[in-house]
């Protein structure tokens, strides 16, 4: 039988707590500093000790951001297997735990790699112009709030506050807006240049925003969601993954709760489809039909919004899969 290895990581700024399994049973559990000396040493200790190699390891661990990549350098460096699971996912496998600390996180998370050994879906680095865009969309993201923040109080106390305490204010911040409106406008070039100078993201993007609602801004974040859709690649697990998934909660015949969508999302991505959704009723006449008949037929306004995210989501993955364009008069995919 063939040794099988699991370290289960439960991370932190600082430092990491870890738990060996080998076949199913904890052997290990230490703690290291989460720095790169550190994690070298770590990982060397654990290789002479218990005789292993390298590819007899996979390491899991949620999914932390930036916390995660001094350790995950390393082991791309050693071509040591990694699975990045989200803590939702995790918990949900557990059931009803009592007690929590890092130690015993570690354990669980190494526990839940190996039961779940022949599911995992082991984790890959980004390509390098995917990295930069996503900082660049993070770091738009931040400015448009910032200048929201700003401009919007002042358009708010207009009618409510002397005319030149407005100006005063208004004349205060414009500096300010009009800075943050200049960064927002080089950042998106920026964006627009990666885009375009690399070949598959230009494919997939350009499938994407032939979809009526569907601007550049969500679809590159759709394209860096998804893993440019190989991480993700159905569009009922994306609908999933963007809160946008109707669930039914009932139970018997005395639990008779409203469909709805998961709270625990990508509040982005849900917030970019929202805004598509309202644009795409205007602007795609079928989608227009769709959502006047069920307004008419007495749905819920945003039940009838969901939706159109969902169709949405559907026509995007098909034009991307089939390499695409969506051709709006007829409502199918053209090259």
């Amino acid at each position: 039988m063939e040794t099988i290895y699991f370290l289960g990581i439960d991370i932190s700024k600082k430092k990491f707590d870890a738990a060996l399994t080998i076949n199913g049973k904890t052997f290990d559990q230490s703690t290291c500093e989460n720095n790169s000396k550190s994690i070298e040493s770590f990982f060397q200790d654990l290789k002479k000790k218990y005789g292993l190699c390298y590819t007899q390891l996979t390491v899991c661990m949620e999914h932390t951001g930036v916390y995660c990549q001094p350790l995950l350098g390393f082991l791309v460096k050693k071509s040591i297997k990694v699975c990045l699971e989200s803590a939702i996912q995790i918990q949900r496998s557990q059931g009803l735990v009592r007690g929590k600390n890092d130690k015993v996180d570690a354990q669980r998370i190494a526990t839940y790699a190996y039961k779940n050994r022949e599911n995992l879906m082991l984790w890959k680095p980004q390509r390098l112009v995917i990295q930069k865009l996503k900082a660049l969309l993070v770091t738009r993201d931040r400015l448009v709030k910032v200048k929201t923040m700003l401009s919007v109080p002042i358009k708010e106390c207009e009618e409510y506050i002397e005319e030149s305490v407005y100006r005063a204010i208004a004349k205060s911040c414009q500096k300010s807006l009009k800075s943050i409106t200049e960064e927002i406008k080089m950042i998106e070039k920026s964006i627009m240049d990666l885009a375009r100078a690399d070949q598959s993201v230009k494919k997939q993007y350009r499938s994407a925003i032939s979809v009526t609602g569907i601007g550049q801004i969500t679809a590159l974040n759709m394209i860096i969601s998804t893993g440019e859709f190989e991480r993700i690649r159905e569009p009922k697990r994306f609908a999933c993954y963007s809160g946008v998934a109707p669930f039914e909660h009932s139970s018997g015949t005395s639990v008779r709760g409203k469909t709805r969508t998961s709270k625990m999302a990508n509040m982005t991505i849900k917030t970019l489809l929202t805004m598509g959704a309202m644009s795409a009723v205007q602007h795609d006449p079928e989608l227009r039909t769709y959502h006047e008949r069920k307004i008419a037929e007495g749905k819920n306004y945003w039940s009838v919004i969901n939706a159109v995210r969902n169709k949405l989501i559907t026509r995007v993955y098909a034009c991307v899969k089939n390499e695409k364009l969506y051709q709006k008069n007829n409502n199918h995919m053209l090259v």
